[in-house]
């Protein structure tokens, strides 16, 4: 009998060790791993040069506290503004902690602006963690259902909607930020069209809101550029990121620049093991090691061969309605809920994951190489052609 709290519906295999994009579990099977984490293995497993930058860090020091100057911090803080161009960092621990600093900052962004009730523009299908202020910004029922009441200060509107946007602008005084990821995870693989992040950019400078920009799961080299904004042109105010800036270290972290910078005081905000060393160290490595090893460009040329094997494997296959995404970000959305291929997939050794009932999600670490992705390609496509004819 587990005495875990049952949040997970487990699936009946535990890993033991992994290599790169694999996994062995404890009977010795091996297993190819597009998932990474759910987008956190960013350097596979075991990579060699991360896990002797961590182990060196162990002997040194792990957690030390915040009322202390943390040099990888500072170190961490400059690689992530020098990448981006924003001004100052916050670090925490997980995505919905970057995002719940990320509200925090809005509203009292708000309040210095003399706004009593601050409010906050957020979409529906989005997933922006399971803390309350963060599922309350969630665009999922399922996720918040039970949970009531729900945080207030949110105004949601539809994805990719600009018209939508327009409208609460006129309608509404409260607002002071607008909170949307630029690729939608939870959501299905769901992207954002380029001139709608531009044109909010322009809603955002007119009305002196802050875009703050959730790019916890598609952030990190992922999409093949450092930051999926940066395939656009803009510069966001806020950007929240977790997930793959660790490899699996936890580590979170909230960005600010222009208006944004500067609205945190000391005694606003804070984290007891946010920005620990050992963290951090996590992060620089895992930077300067795609920085290293060229992995952007990877990501891209990589993204590209799995997504043309894909479409090439699966044309004119009825059922499959879109193949979608960015980089090593893809969704392939069926026409009927496909949970099933998860168990299917990890029966024939494949780790994949399924997003919004009916869209496959892939998420391979940045290391996956085109051997690798070609053996992606040959194992599920077969699944997904066997599930739609049944």
């Amino acid at each position: 009998m587990s005495h875990l709290m049952n949040t997970y519906p487990r699936l009946p295999v535990t890993f033991e060790r992994g290599e790169g994009a694999w996994l062995w579990d404890t009977e010795g099977k091996r297993y190819l791993d597009a998932l990474a984490g759910i987008a956190v293995n960013t350097l596979g497993h075991a990579h060699p040069r991360f896990t002797a930058a961590l182990k060196a860090q162990i002997t040194k020091l792990i957690h030390c506290s915040n009322v202390y100057q943390v040099n990888e911090q500072e170190q961490l803080a400059g690689k992530l503004c020098g990448l981006t161009n924003m001004q100052e960092a916050f670090f925490c621990n997980s995505g919905c902690e970057a995002n719940e600093a990320a509200i925090k900052l809005a509203r009292l962004y708000g309040h210095k602006q003399g706004i009593e009730s601050p409010s906050i523009i957020v979409m529906e299908k989005a997933f922006h963690g399971r803390t309350l202020a963060t599922l309350s910004a969630t665009g999922n029922r399922k996720v918040q259902a039970g949970f009531e009441p729900l945080v207030k200060g949110f105004v949601r509107v539809p994805y990719n909607d600009l018209d939508a946007i327009r409208q609460v602008k006129q309608n509404n005084r409260e607002v002071v930020a607008v909170l949307v990821e630029p690729i939608q995870g939870e959501g299905g693989i769901r992207t954002l069209d380029v001139e709608y992040l531009q044109q909010l950019r322009l809603i955002c400078d007119e009305q002196n809101w802050l875009l703050m920009l959730d790019e916890v799961q598609c952030g990190i080299g992922r999409t093949g550029k450092w930051f999926a904004y940066q395939h656009t042109g803009i510069l966001p105010d806020v950007m929240t990121l977790a997930k793959g800036l660790g490899s699996g270290i936890p580590v979170g972290a909230c960005l600010a620049a222009g208006k944004a910078a500067g609205t945190f005081q000391p005694g606003n905000h804070g984290s007891t093991f946010g920005g620990n060393p050992l963290a951090c160290v996590a992060g620089l490595t895992t930077l300067n090691i795609i920085e290293q090893d060229k992995l952007l460009a990877h990501a891209d040329s990589l993204g590209q061969f799995i997504h043309i094997g894909l479409a090439d494997a699966l044309q004119g296959v009825t059922g499959v309605k879109e193949i979608r995404g960015q980089g090593l970000m893809i969704g392939i959305e069926l026409d009927k809920p496909c949970g099933d291929l998860v168990k299917q997939s990890l029966a024939q050794g494949l780790l994949i994951n399924v997003t919004a009932e009916n869209v496959i999600r892939l998420l391979p670490p940045l290391v996956m190489v085109q051997s690798e992705a070609q053996q992606l390609i040959d194992i599920l496509c077969p699944l997904i052609k066997d599930f739609l004819r049944n």
